[in-house]
């Protein structure tokens, strides 16, 4: 029997509108009419902004093909689902760093080890391969690591246990074809952390004080072992020297490579935006981070750094017993807590205003062409050195930009750097971005256009009448992003996670971003997932204390890791790479994601279900607009 249509498509069409997506895909298996239907592009626009609420200013991502196809990647893409547990620290777990094949991670705890992680096992398990021990050099903890660009070489930064109970930073270089250690690097203060400038060479920071309140950071480039062939090649060689008023110090450097600006994984359509961020901000009329020069450097003799190179060239060093860790101050502030008790606020701030003055008349000029925004010649590639900073208070609540030139690449040369004159004590900044808040994290995205900005805010309006008592700092935690090849912020802050320490407790969150995703902990016992071009939260991972890192795969977007003060790493897969590992190899074949979303709303929608005999804790939830 010959049976014709029921409904017309155009009703049909206006049925399935009213309709939820999980309804719309049950019905598409009624009939091929209905089925066909159910797979109307314009039928999925809608579903796409009403289920993500994302503004329709927004246009589709530029390399989605389809909306259905884009529902189904936010849906099925995004690494949620708990697969696994590593509890082999003992302590809180700091840190986590991806080789950059993908192969191997490294984790960095209060445990004061440093562990290396397996990604490639049959069984797709995660196993410890190597845990390294620091205490045999006195120090605390471990607190961060990386990998250099072959993956041949890992830095580890800790924190140091001097004598009299003071502390600083420390970095170790250890070997990954044998698992030995190559050298050791002071790196004061701690949280400068250290970072690799290309295979072979890794930059660490000084701190000198020259005032009560007014300081000199020195970054230094550092062999990340002592060649032996030849005694007059250098192992270390100055990079900047630059002035801190306010108490204020340099922090958590990193390495921009911007030779690949013009092609970005992700081309963020900022354009069709703009008009939707500036009607937000005149609601809102919230702080924009703005983009100035720096002017105001300070001086010091030049002699006192000359002979840092000591503590850098050995890279072995007598052991020392295990400490306990003490309570330590705020980083590199001993100095300035102490001459508080002695000194009163009118010399304070005399000594900032001559500070001040002393810094324009001895900083050496910025060169306004070396970090031009303009689209860079053929062939060139431009490496900026990252870093936070600050100008009004300790607190670290500025992004400094300084231009690494290609001839300070290597430590050959003068170890003092190129010849200056005596007017010229310090290096001044190229770009300077404030934040206007509490700077904890920062990351880079995978092609180094767009550098990731953790912050707690301070009060719109807030005046910073003494250095050492910054503003009350929000809960919630504005996630900025910044242009690297513009040098301004280009979107507005994703928000979700929340942290709760006071400013003088604050403690780094690291985050991560991916081709398509940026994910960072949180104080609220979370880890979060944001799309990088919808600007909209994913996902809430659970932990049972505060996650203070997180970090994605490089090869492969669809699997994350998590690490706690609950002294676990946890391993988050998307629901599409769960499913593929469970078939059997007759059933992995393209198939539609049809029966994983049934299956997926099966019980309500929830995650409540066992993968792997693991249960999936809160893993997905519907996206929020960010706010």
């Amino acid at each position: 029997m010959d049976w014709s249509p029921f409904l017309p498509d155009s009703l049909l069409l206006e049925i399935f509108l009213h309709l939820p997506h999980d309804a719309v895909l049950r019905a598409g298996l009624t009939c091929k009419q209905w089925q066909a239907v159910s797979k109307d592009e314009f039928l999925w626009r809608e579903l796409f902004y009403r289920y993500y609420r994302i503004p329709r200013c927004v246009p589709r991502h530029p390399s989605a093909v389809s909306w259905y196809r884009e529902f189904k990647r936010l849906y099925d893409c995004i690494p949620c689902v708990e697969v696994q547990t590593l509890r082999e620290h003992s302590d809180q777990v700091l840190h986590l760093a991806f080789s950059h094949r993908g192969h191997r991670f490294s984790s960095c705890s209060k445990d004061c080890t440093v562990k290396l992680w397996d990604t490639e096992r049959e069984d797709g398990n995660i196993s410890l391969v190597h845990s390294s021990s620091m205490r045999q050099f006195n120090w605390g903890y471990t607190q961060f690591s990386q990998f250099n660009p072959d993956d041949t070489l890992l830095l580890v930064s800790g924190v140091y246990l001097g004598p009299h109970h003071s502390s600083s930073g420390e970095i170790a270089v250890i070997s990954l074809e044998n698992y030995t250690l190559l050298s050791r690097v002071r790196n004061k203060p701690y949280d400068v952390f250290g970072c690799w400038l290309n295979e072979t060479h890794l930059i660490s920071g000084n701190l000198h004080w020259i005032g009560n309140m007014t300081s000199c950071s020195v970054l230094w480039l550092n062999k990340a072992f002592q060649d032996i062939e030849s005694e007059n090649v250098n192992v270390v060689k100055r990079l900047f020297k630059i002035q801190n008023i306010n108490a204020s110090t340099i922090r958590t450097v990193m390495v921009a490579h911007c030779r690949r600006h013009d092609n970005p994984d992700l081309l963020l359509d900022y354009e069709a935006q703009s008009q939707a961020r500036r009607q937000k901000a005149e609601q809102d009329n919230q702080h924009h981070p703005l983009l100035f020069d720096l002017e105001t450097p300070d001086s010091e003799d030049e002699e006192e750094v000359e002979n840092e190179d000591e503590c850098r060239k050995d890279g072995r060093s007598h052991s020392f017993s295990s400490a306990r860790i003490p309570q330590l101050t705020i980083s590199g502030l001993d100095h300035v807590i102490h001459s508080r008790k002695h000194v009163g606020a009118r010399e304070l701030q005399i000594e900032t205003q001559v500070a001040q003055m002393m810094g324009r008349a001895y900083t050496k000029a910025p060169d306004s062409s070396l970090i031009d925004p303009s689209e860079p010649r053929e062939g060139e590639d431009k490496t900026y050195l990252l870093f936070t900073t600050g100008s009004l208070t300790y607190s670290p609540h500025q992004i400094g930009i300084k231009l690494i030139k290609p001839d300070q690449m290597t430590t050959s040369g003068p170890v003092l750097g190129e010849e200056r004159s005596s007017e010229e004590f310090f290096d001044s900044l190229d770009h300077v971005i404030d934040i206007h808040g509490h700077i904890i994290g920062m990351g880079l995205s995978p092609d180094h256009r767009y550098l990731y900005v953790n912050s707690r805010a301070w009060p719109k309006g807030c005046v910073i009448s003494d250095p050492m008592s910054p503003p009350p700092i929000a809960e919630e935690i504005d996630m900025h992003v910044i242009d690297l090849k513009s040098l301004r912020e280009e979107r507005r802050s994703l928000r979700a996670h929340r942290a709760f320490t006071p400013n003088d407790e604050c403690f780094f969150i690291f985050l991560d971003v991916s081709r398509d995703f940026v994910a960072s902990g949180a104080e609220d016992k979370h880890g979060y997932i944001w799309d990088r071009h919808y600007n909209i939260c994913l996902a809430r991972l659970a932990h049972d204390d505060v996650v203070n890192s997180v970090a994605f795969s490089p090869a492969d977007q669809e699997l994350l890791l998590s690490a706690s003060d609950d002294s676990t790493i946890k391993v988050w897969r998307s629901p599409r790479m769960v499913r593929l590992a469970q078939a059997s190899p007759r059933q992995l074949r393209p198939c539609s994601l049809l029966p994983s979303w049934l299956l997926r709303h099966k019980n309500n929608s929830t995650f409540a279900s066992n993968v792997n005999g693991k249960t999936v804790s809160e893993g997905w939830k519907k996206p929020s607009d960010g706010k």
